[in-house]
């Protein structure tokens, strides 16, 4: 008989300590319950009814209790070893199984948690009372699991059962290995990030059709092999509804690397290259050219910083630098962010980015410091383009500096050297890297922490040493020689039209003596930018040959400039390239295109060239054909499909990200329902986690024709008030910037409702 197997067990101890973030990213206490076996030869206390042969567990749990509220922990598995080495260290334990559960993990399943099982052998010196860690630790036996995570997907082989989503239920069993890192501290493991798991097998599962539980059970475990670093698992998926005289049926299966086809095995890896097409797939989208990202690129994330000079002009030029080689380009960039300096607090502030970078393998480079973009090349690279620009090699650390580049992640890869750390070691603690990094890599998971981009900055504003501070990083897009803050504010668009035939105010204004003192007015009453056109766009409008346009708007520009209006912010309002590439040659700061780049083949091309903030605006057809395209099946989510496909061309282009303003084209190729319809779910549009969130958003109600019909108004410029109407309810959506003929009006309007919506 194996008495070593004599427990002595502890069920259900409740206690409330920090476990990592809840699972809406929250630092702070929560219930965990914690189910122990201590192994324990009970014959002697058995025959002997003599208390020093037997484990007290009352004093075990009070010992395990003031542990783990008396302290706080990153994950389940770095509680579980505390406790594992208490009972052990402190409870004459020869060896301990540890339950940890945690019971709100996950928004969908009961519970999750890890197992583990320790024994005195597997530390060292324990008599001595030493802190050292284990030697090595036999983890065959150690779990995570998740328990009754409840999924609604179509499965089953019935007519009926492929007509509604039903409720499976799984359960998982990960068994993970575990690994020492360092023999001075106290034990810490390589966690498996079951939120992580959950999250891409749920999508998985929510989105499949499957005729059988065999073939969800099987979908569900290859996918935990080959996308989260899983080695060994164990699924089982329930049915509930399956038998009527039964609670459910199901199917459990086992499955491990070593049970993949050599093919399987290969995308397994943790090196592998399926992940650059994942990434090539997230940004280009599922009809993305195999030209865009080969097998041999290398997908790298830099971080951008610079404090010294002209900060922004700093960023470009370093990534002008950085594309000045053919085999490297930029696929997109972050938000630009005005940040406060961490570390060395005594310093200017910060303007800071991340791009996401193809490097294709290169024999030579530009700079001619390395023959490939390994790691260490691409490192060599960059402090060759710092030097390029006037950075020091001398400067102390944390110092101002002119530019500084940083390999953020280089492919999925971890990386260690004397001079390079990838992924870089101090990500999860600097929110001016997260923000940008969020921009543009928010689903990206770190290899190492197995959390994405977007969990540990959730995780790091909910510490509690975090200071919020709305000075710490802002976001900004930066207009001549200015910095716009978004959400500080409302800003205001006027309105020029210098043309004979516009809606609103065709003719009024189309000399340039006439434009001219009309900027200079609605400056003085409040606006914020001019926008200038020269090609009425209103329903059924003529069409305008290029050379009157130009001749149009132009001359308007350069009258203005030549008055002295260095500081006034001008916007072109036109779909063609030439005109855009002139009136910003001209003077003008910002391209304002109601096509979205749709009606010039080349306007993405300028928009990139030129370098200045753009407007991408959604509409269909031509101003003549526009009102025969108003066929939507969800006006709100088809507008956000066309404009996010228009956004990633003009990024694909080369137009950074921190340039680009969105528009979803009031009164263009829309009814009236319609525009109501933008006007109430703006924020579907534009708000968290929503299709173009982080946009700033532009709106143009004024004078519409859809307000007409409401006021029964029929003459533009009588149309005020329900402009007024409309101005109130897109700033309670979300909008950053309205484009409207009545600036005095609405800037009292604006000032008023950014108290009511934006100052909370």
């Amino acid at each position: 008989m194996d008495f070593s197997l004599d427990r002595i067990i502890i069920k259900d101890l409740n206690v409330r300590t920090i476990l990592g973030v809840d699972y809406w990213g929250r630092v702070k206490k929560q219930s965990v319950t914690v189910n122990l076996a201590l192994y324990k030869d009970v014959r002697q206390a058995g025959q002997t009814d003599s208390l020093p042969f037997s484990i007290n567990y009352s004093t075990v749990c009070k010992e395990v209790t003031a542990f783990a509220e008396k302290t706080s922990h990153e994950s389940a598995e770095a509680l579980a070893e505390g406790i594992a080495k208490i009972c052990i260290k402190d409870c004459n334990a020869p060896k301990v199984t540890v339950r940890v559960e945690k019971l709100q993990a996950l928004l969908h399943a009961a519970l999750a948690g890890v197992e583990i099982t320790r024994s005195a052998e597997d530390y060292v010196s324990l008599a001595s009372n030493s802190d050292a860690l284990p030697v090595s630790i036999h983890s065959s036996h150690d779990i995570v699991f998740v328990k009754d995570l409840r999924l609604s997907t179509i499965i089953g082989v019935r007519p009926w059962e492929r007509e509604e989503k039903q409720v499976v239920v799984l359960n998982l069993t990960i068994y993970p290995q575990f690994r020492v890192k360092s023999l001075q501290n106290d034990v810490t493991t390589n966690p498996y990030d079951y939120q992580m798991v959950v999250r891409k097998i749920s999508q998985h599962v929510g989105e499949s059709k499957y005729l059988t539980i065999e073939a969800c059970t099987t979908a569900v475990a290859h996918i935990a092999l080959t996308e989260c670093h899983v080695n060994k698992i164990t699924v089982r998926v329930e049915k509930p509804n399956a038998i009527t005289f039964a609670s459910s049926a199901g199917v459990e299966i086992t499955r491990s690397t070593f049970s993949l086809d050599d093919k399987m095995r290969r995308l397994a890896l943790p090196y592998l290259n399926r992940a650059r097409f994942e990434l090539k797939k997230r940004v280009y989208g599922e009809s993305a050219c195999v030209d865009d990202v080969n097998e041999d690129d290398h997908i790298v994330f830099l971080a951008l910083g610079s404090n010294m000079g002209d900060s922004i002009a700093n960023i470009k030029k370093s990534l002008q630098l950085l594309e000045k080689n053919n085999n490297c380009k930029v696929l997109d960039t972050s938000y630009l962010y005005d940040t406060s300096p961490m570390y060395n607090v005594d310093q200017p502030r910060f303007v800071n980015a991340a791009s996401f970078v193809v490097l294709q393998e290169l024999r030579t480079l530009s700079y001619q410091v390395a023959t490939s973009l390994s790691a260490e090349g691409l490192l060599e690279w960059l402090k060759a383009i710092e030097r390029d620009m006037g950075r020091s090699s001398d400067l102390a650390r944390n110092s101002p500096r002119v530019i500084d580049l940083d390999i953020l992640f280089y492919d999925n890869i971890e990386y260690t050297s004397e001079t390079l750390t990838i992924p870089h070691p101090r990500i999860s603690e600097r929110e001016f890297v997260l923000r940008p990094l969020n921009d543009i890599a928010r689903d990206i998971e770190h290899p190492i922490l197995l959390r994405t981009c977007n969990q540990l900055l959730s995780q790091l504003v909910g510490s509690p040493d975090y200071e919020a501070n709305e000075h710490n990083v802002r976001k900004f897009m930066p207009i001549r020689s200015s910095k716009w803050f978004w959400g500080k504010k409302t800003f205001i668009m006027g309105v020029v039209n210098v043309t004979p035939d516009s809606f609103s105010d065709g003719g009024l204004f189309n000399t340039v003596e006439a434009a001219v003192a009309h900027a200079e007015k609605l400056v003085l009453d409040g606006a914020d930018i001019i926008d200038i056109g020269g090609y009425s766009t209103r329903p059924n409008a003529d069409e305008v040959d290029v050379d009157r346009e130009m001749k149009r708007v132009i001359p308007v520009i350069r009258a203005i400039r030549e008055k002295g209006h260095k500081d006034m912010i001008i916007s072109i309002d036109t779909f063609r390239a030439t005109v855009a590439e002139a009136a910003i040659a001209a003077g003008a700061d910002i391209i304002n295109d109601i096509s979205g780049g749709t009606m010039d083949p080349r306007m993405y091309d300028v928009m990139a060239r030129m370098d200045v903030p753009v407007c991408i605006q959604h509409t269909r057809g031509t101003p003549k054909t526009m009102g025969e395209l108003t066929q939507y099946d969800d006006v709100i989510e088809d507008i956000c499909y066309e404009l996010c496909e228009r956004v990633e061309r003009a990024i694909r282009a080369g137009v950074k990200r921190w340039n680009i303003i969105i528009d979803p084209g009031i009164g263009f190729a829309k009814n009236a329902q319609q525009n109501l319809e933008i006007l109430r779910r703006l924020r579907d549009m534009i708000g968290e986690d929503c299709p173009l969130e982080g946009f700033p958003c532009l709106v143009g109600p004024s004078r519409k024709a859809f307000i007409g019909a409401i006021t029964q108004k029929p003459e533009a410029k009588m149309r005020v008030m329900g402009t007024a109407a409309a101005c109130t309810a897109c700033i309670s959506g979300g909008a950053d910037l309205l484009r409207v003929h009545d600036v005095k009006e609405m800037v009292d309007v604006v000032k008023v409702s950014d108290n009511i919506w934006r100052y909370k």
